[in-house]
Formats: structure tokens, C-alpha cells, sequence
């Protein structure tokens, strides 16, 4: 079992950046399939992000392709979200997780979860 806990969220003007963190406890990155998932305000929770470190492998949303990058610090067991040229459209809660199925994109098949990281992108 893992806990997960974000951080790094806030009030960014558009075409600013964030670097949004998932650090881990109770087990390793390299054990899961890590995503970022959103969900915006009367939205539904959407895919952002994953990555499988054992496989070396990322893969992102259409919407955020470019602009997004998963990265991660094994000596803090910690994950991260660098989101730049941000738009008012990436406002949400981020929410970081942790699944077993590599490239999985539907958040019902990830295990854990986060509590959310509020972000606010001004026009």
C-alpha cells in the first residue's frame, strides 16, 4: 500500500509555470504505474499524465502534450508535475496516483490517491 500527498499548487497567471509534487510513503514509485489526473470545476476527473519507471515509460493527455513533464527524485521518493505555459483551462484540483496497469488512462483503475492540490490559472 502506498499514501500519497501533493503539493505545490497556487495562483499562476497564464503563460506561467508550476511544479506540482507526489511524494510517497509506504512503498516506491517503481513498484506502481504513477498518474496525474484533474478535475475542474463542474468537470469531470481527466487524465493528465503517467509514467512507469520500470519500463521507462511517459505518456500524457493531447491537451497538455509539450507543456506537462513527469519527473520524479528516488532519494525523496517524490514525484512531480513541471506544468508550463499554463492557460486558464488547466485550473484544477491535481490530484496524484498510484495503479498497477502500465499506460492506464481511466482513473478507476488506479488504487490510491491523493488529496488534490488546488490550481488556479488567471487570464
Amino acid at each position: 500500500q502506498v499514501q500519497l500527498v501533493e503539493s505545490g499548487g497556487g495562483l499562476v497567471q497564464a503563460g506561467g509555470s508550476l511544479r506540482l509534487s507526489c511524494a510517497a510513503s509506504g512503498s516506491t514509485f517503481s513498484s506502481y504505474t504513477m498518474g496525474w489526473f484533474r478535475q475542474g470545476p463542474g468537470k469531470e476527473r481527466e487524465f493528465v499524465g503517467g509514467v512507469n519507471w520500470r519500463l521507462a515509460f511517459a505518456y500524457y493527455a493531447d491537451s497538455v502534450k509539450g507543456r506537462f513533464t513527469i519527473s520524479r527524485d528516488n532519494a525523496k521518493n517524490t514525484m512531480y508535475l513541471q506544468m508550463n505555459s499554463l492557460k486558464p483551462e488547466d485550473t484544477a484540483v491535481y490530484y496524484c496516483a498510484a495503479g498497477n496497469i502500465v499506460g492506464s488512462r481511466r482513473d478507476d483503475q488506479y488504487d490510491y490517491w491523493g488529496q488534490g492540490t488546488q490550481v488556479t490559472v488567471s487570464s
